[in-house]
């Protein structure tokens, strides 16, 4: 299969070569997984096709319900070509709007706030928290009917706490597609955890890289020798559960090494030792641990380029506030050396050699081949 598929991903870059590809290799057996070659994640065109595709119909994670937590609370953010405003309504729904004004399509907001009401800085229409038009001054012209100059809403799930959104009006429904995953965190009470960091970096790299980093645990004894390795070293990566729209392996901590605070009520002892890593595809991953939560949304903007959102939560009063300190200033630096070796490894993904390789086994890089499969099924519907 290789000497075949890999020279049709390399030169033929408008994309269906690699569609082919990713079918192929979705389709080998199970003790002989492939990796994807490096235009999979360099070629512009490819990187086309997904923008239409399986990133307009995915469920992409936006932030946390306490980001917002009061009526007319408020912040904005930009998925694919949609400027959105995720705002909590007088009724307590949150709602995912369109960012652009109705009138001469003008963004409402910037960066996070409070307000009663979305007003145009350009001509001062304005709109209620449902996106409701409230006012055009000066509007004369026949044709013009309020009603019809309701800002559009987006299909939105709120799911453990977090809010997803999707651009995408037939997109299938976000809890069908997950509920194994819920099985597999509910005794975590993730819909409990309070927030107490979020950040915004632009990383160089293509956003399957990110996931696939992420959700493997063959890299973390080499990249996080310091950061990681002391409590989640890569011997003791274990594959756990995959479902449609997502897989999961745990970090377990090893033998001797204390627990990271107590977490919810219902925990297992073995769920007090382990941090449970999990990604919503197509870009969102999530660490989950009894007191500690990271959730990293990644937000494609170009073959090579991406927005990461990430925000840590922790539950209840578990962790004091210097604890909490250590523990963002530690994720810091994780984010840091995963942003450095995926920006070096971008810079070459465009080069002829780079082929595809074999994955590790099943504990190690498994997830990686769970990713694959869910791309490949989502490619043959197109």
């Amino acid at each position: 299969m290789n000497e075949k598929a890999e020279p049709a991903g390399q030169a033929d870059n408008d994309g269906s070569g690699l569609r082919l590809v990713l079918q192929q290799t979705a389709a080998l057996p199970a003790d002989r997984p492939m990796g994807m070659p490096g235009a999979f994640y360099a070629s512009p065109e490819y990187f086309e096709w997904e923008t239409q595709t399986v990133l307009r119909r995915g469920w992409h994670c936006l932030g946390r319900i306490d980001e917002i937590p009061n009526a007319g609370d408020y912040f904005t953010a930009h998925l694919l070509t949609e400027p959105l405003i995720v705002i909590r309504g007088d009724d307590d729904a949150i709602r995912v709007l369109s960012n652009v004004c109705r009138h001469r399509g003008m963004p409402l907001a910037e960066g996070a706030g409070n307000t009663k009401r979305l007003i145009c800085s350009y001509h001062a229409w304005s709109y209620d928290r449902k996106g409701t038009l409230l006012r055009a001054a000066r509007m004369e012209n026949a044709g013009f009917d309020a009603k019809n100059c309701h800002l559009p809403k987006f299909n939105t799930v709120i799911w453990r706490g977090f809010i997803y959104c999707n651009l995408d009006p037939s997109a299938p429904a976000f809890v069908a597609q997950n509920p194994e995953l819920g099985d597999l965190i509910a005794a975590y009470e993730t819909d409990q955890f309070r927030l107490v960091h979020s950040g915004e970096e632009v990383w160089h790299t293509n956003w399957k890289c990110l996931v696939e980093n992420f959700m493997e645990g063959y890299h973390l004894s080499v990249v996080h020798p310091k950061t990681l390795h002391e409590y989640t070293p890569t011997g003791l990566a274990r594959k756990s559960a995959s479902g449609a729209g997502f897989t999961a392996y745990t970090a377990n901590y090893p033998e001797g090494a204390q627990p990271r605070g107590a977490g919810a009520p219902g925990l297992s002892a073995a769920e007090q030792r382990r941090s449970t890593l999990f990604a919503v595809f197509p870009t969102q991953v999530v660490s989950q641990a009894a007191s500690l939560l990271v959730s990293l949304s990644i937000v494609p903007l170009a073959v090579d380029q991406i927005r990461v959102k990430w925000t840590m939560s922790t539950y209840g009063d578990d962790l004091d506030d210097a604890t909490i300190q250590q523990r963002i200033a530690l994720w810091q630096e994780v984010n840091r050396e995963d942003r450095e070796k995926l920006e070096r490894m971008q810079v070459s993904l465009g080069s002829a050699h780079a082929t595809a390789g074999p994955l590790a086994g099943e504990d190690y890089e498994g997830t990686i081949r769970d990713f694959q499969t869910w791309l490949a099924r989502i490619d043959a519907g197109f």
